[in-house]
């Protein structure tokens, strides 16, 4: 029989979802906010909390590339709570990236165009839009909510508007109509977060570990193995490839994985039946678009080698600017 195209073999790769400690602790987050029937399993209704007035909400923090929005949307997918609404045919959660640029009437006007409300007037305002919010998610039967990139919508131009934002997000937790509100997101989003003890206290947060050299070295080659494996490809690498490899992610997970796909695609396209090192080494060079000597995979001194640098100016200068924004209130 003749061998799938590289292409296809790729998005089978793609298609794979490797579970890890992130989903175990997302999904166990989420059954904790769920009630649970007589049976022990969880239902489509929120936990109250507070004498029965509020639900609590979930954010997920991790940098870019870490693999947070892929194992919340697995979660919520795999959960047989949420999964289907009986009276809608619909799932009883709501998904959506927050706009750019993040308003809190944007976004607001955005879930109710998820909610079947594509064109919301003018004229409305801010405090009308999320009552609507509120009416149509109660009317959809959404138990969560889920804003990815919500630092965007909270990390506002002002602080009155972070302070808007953060109260809006606290509204929703209370009423007839209260949801669970899962916020995934960079840390900007645990900054923001702790600017109000209320809020910030309804959230349990989850931030995933970062992969580590020595401790995920050989759970990265049997990664490594598992994809090959997929792809009916055998391998022969450095023994230092995995640790590489997690310097060139710059230790997130997610990353890691895109990193693995990339060189067997390379691979496969070179006609090979064997992954090795330079593999990993063209792949990475047409990701980051560097010379061999910042190639991670082919310098002899890859830990010397500074990633990211300018992004990592630019984070320190808003981290700055953002605390004068602070210190001025």
């Amino acid at each position: 029989m003749m061998r799938p195209d590289p292409v296809t073999i790729s998005q089978r790769l793609r298609a794979l979802h490797i579970p890890n400690q992130r989903d175990t602790e997302i999904e166990r987050q989420l059954r904790r906010l769920l009630q649970h029937d007589e049976h022990g399993q969880p239902t489509a209704v929120p936990c109250r909390f507070t004498g029965e007035k509020e639900t609590r909400g979930i954010a997920v923090i991790e940098p870019a590339g870490g693999g947070k929005t892929t194992a919340i949307r697995r979660v919520l997918e795999a959960s047989t709570a949420l999964s289907r609404n009986p009276s809608t045919g619909q799932p009883r959660f709501l998904a959506l990236e927050v706009p750019s640029p993040a308003t809190l009437k944007g976004v607001g006007a955005t879930i109710l165009g998820a909610l079947g409300m594509p064109i919301v007037p003018q004229k409305c305002t801010e405090v009308e839009i999320w009552h609507a919010v509120r009416h149509r998610l109660g009317q959809a039967g959404i138990t969560v909510l889920w804003l990815d990139e919500a630092h965007d919508l909270l990390m506002a131009k002002s602080i009155s508007e972070t302070e808007s934002s953060l109260r809006m997000i606290k509204s929703l937790m209370q009423g007839p109509n209260a949801i669970i509100p899962i916020l995934s997101g960079t840390q900007r989003l645990a900054e923001v977060l702790g600017l109000d003890p209320q809020v910030s206290r309804r959230f349990t947060k989850i931030v995933p570990a970062d992969l580590q050299h020595g401790a995920d070295e050989e759970g990265l080659k049997g990664l490594i193995q598992h994809y090959c494996s997929k792809a009916e490809m055998s391998m022969s690498l450095a023994e230092d490839l995995p640790a590489r490899l997690i310097t060139a992610s710059r230790h997130r997970f997610g990353r890691a994985v895109e990193a693995i796909i990339n060189a067997i695609e390379c691979a496969l396209w070179d006609g090979a039946t064997m992954l090795t090192s330079d593999h990993f080494a063209e792949a990475w060079a047409m990701q980051e678009g560097c010379s061999p000597d910042d190639n991670v995979f082919l310098s002899r001194d890859w830990l010397s080698i500074q990633l990211d640098r300018g992004a990592a100016e630019y984070e320190e200068a808003r981290k700055r600017r953002f605390q004068k924004k602070l210190e001025r209130v």
